[in-house]
């Protein structure tokens, strides 16, 4: 089996995209999973294609595990931990988000992972971001 996940996306717009992820794990948990996929969030109006995001707000609630954000590259880097146990919310916009500072092979995309997951153990996860376009 696998854990049962989902993504929703709450808006798609010219310069930014809301997401909701939720997980409930069956214990086997996420390893570096695609949570936010920019070649398939829409185009601008000029017609160019989304190459990245910036974090810029996060809600979220995890029960019984924690999950890391990373951004993917060759070597995928570390964002923020979200903790077991825990929900909040946290606002980046004051210093200009989260941004993606991957080097060599940086796809743009966001990955999630679970960390000590059990079956049963829940997460949801809201995200605000800011498109960016190359």
């Amino acid at each position: 089996m696998a854990d049962a996940v989902a993504t929703q996306t709450l808006i798609d717009g010219d310069k930014k995209v809301v997401q909701k992820f939720t997980n409930i794990s069956d214990g086997s948990g996420e390893a570096a999973v695609v949570k936010v996929d920019v070649s398939g969030l829409a185009k601008n109006s000029r017609g160019k294609v989304c190459t990245g995001v910036v974090i810029e707000k996060i809600w979220w609630q995890c029960i019984g595990m924690k999950v890391q954000i990373l951004f993917d590259a060759s070597t995928n880097v570390f964002c923020i931990e979200l903790g077991e146990n825990q929900s909040g919310n946290q606002d980046y916009t004051n210093f200009g988000g989260l941004s993606n500072n991957s080097g060599s092979g940086k796809t743009g995309d966001v990955l999630f992972t679970t960390v000590g997951h059990t079956s049963a153990d829940t997460y949801t996860i809201i995200m605000a971001m800011r498109k960016e376009y190359g």
